[in-house]
């Protein structure tokens, strides 16, 4: 399938589970789709960047190896998205990318360059004008990263103290979470 072709099918895709379920389905079936999805992502022109972001986030729910083996084109796409809509599904999977390298059970490991790119991408969307989901994807990942990277817990702390008054009630609450755990950690 050409980068055209998947753009055509993309068209098809909308908000709905099942219509981005579908379109996952098929990337999965065809793996080397993915590197096309993620520059469809990358070109962030509305709507396609966000269906294509859309399906990657089914795709790396689903199996997040496929995102592993293509990380260098995801990392590099992630400093180029502007769109909400695209955003929010990509703050998804760096933190679904992040928990995979530090859980337990047998993983991929993430370079310190690409644990770079994603912190750097995560403080931007939780200091920037981005809705609340995109932010709380962000602390999470911030937090996980914070346990092997010692400046960014100091860092989130003070962020998340200084725009907490300013935050939605789902902003409080993610953020007082994350305040605890941070809290926690400096206690063990």
């Amino acid at each position: 399938m050409t980068k055209e072709m998947l753009c055509n099918a993309l068209n098809y895709v909308n908000a709905l589970r099942e219509k981005r379920g579908e379109m996952a389905a098929t990337i999965l079936s065809q793996p080397s789709l993915i590197p096309l999805l993620i520059e469809i992502m990358k070109d962030d022109k509305a709507p396609l960047s966000a269906k294509a972001s859309w399906v990657l986030e089914f795709v790396a729910k689903d199996d997040i190896h496929h995102i592993f083996h293509n990380i260098q084109p995801f990392k590099d796409a992630l400093p180029y998205l502007s769109l909400e809509s695209s955003i929010r599904p990509a703050s998804k999977i760096c933190e679904l990318l992040v928990s995979y390298h530090y859980g337990d059970g047998p993983k991929y490991k993430l370079t310190k360059t690409e644990l770079n790119t994603i912190a750097e991408v995560a403080f931007d969307w939780l200091i920037g004008e981005h809705k609340v989901a995109t932010k709380a994807y962000a602390m999470t990942t911030l937090f996980s990263l914070g346990k092997s990277i010692d400046w960014i817990h100091p860092e989130l702390e003070q962020i998340l103290k200084l725009n907490f008054e300013y935050g939605s009630a789902a902003y409080k609450a993610r953020a007082r979470m994350t305040l605890k755990a941070i809290e926690k950690l400096k206690k063990d």
